[in-house]
C-alpha cells in the first residue's frame, strides 16, 4: 500500500517538495560553512520524494538547536509555510487527508532538519 501511496504523493505534491529541498539545499552548498545543513536538505529531498513507510526521528544537542535557528531564518520558514498551504490544499478532499498529513510531517521538518534522521517505520 505504501508504494501506490508513494507514487500518488509523488505526483501530486513530492516532486515540488522535493526540488524546493534541493534548491535551498544548493543554495547553502554555495558557501563552504552551510555545506552539512545543504546535505542534510538532499536527505530530506529524498524524503520528499517516497514518505510512506519512513519516519523521521529528531534528535541532537544545542549544536543542532543554534543551527535550526539560522535554518529557519535563511530557508525553513518559507519552506514550511509553502508545505503548510499544500497541506491545506490537499486536506480539502478526504482522499487527500492522508497526503496532507504528509505535508504537515514535511513543515515540521522543515522547521527542524539539522538532527533529524529519516528511518525505516
Amino acid at each position: 500500500m505504501s508504494f501506490i501511496g508513494n507514487v500518488i504523493w509523488f505526483l501530486f505534491a513530492g516532486l515540488w517538495q522535493a526540488l524546493a529541498w534541493a534548491f535551498v539545499g544548493a543554495l547553502w552548498c554555495i558557501t563552504v560553512v552551510g555545506i552539512p545543513v545543504g546535505l542534510q536538505c538532499f536527505k530530506m529531498a529524498g524524503l520528499s520524494c517516497m514518505p510512506f513507510g519512513r519516519q523521521v526521528v529528531y534528535g541532537g544537542g544545542l549544536g543542532s538547536t543554534v543551527v535550526n535557528v539560522l535554518w529557519i531564518v535563511f530557508g525553513g520558514a518559507e519552506l514550511a509555510l509553502a508545505f503548510c498551504v499544500n497541506g491545506a490544499l490537499l486536506c480539502i478532499t478526504v482522499v487527500g487527508i492522508p497526503f496532507g498529513l504528509q505535508c504537515f510531517k514535511q513543515a515540521k521538518l522543515a522547521l527542524m532538519p539539522i538532527g533529524a534522521a529519516v528511518v525505516a517505520a
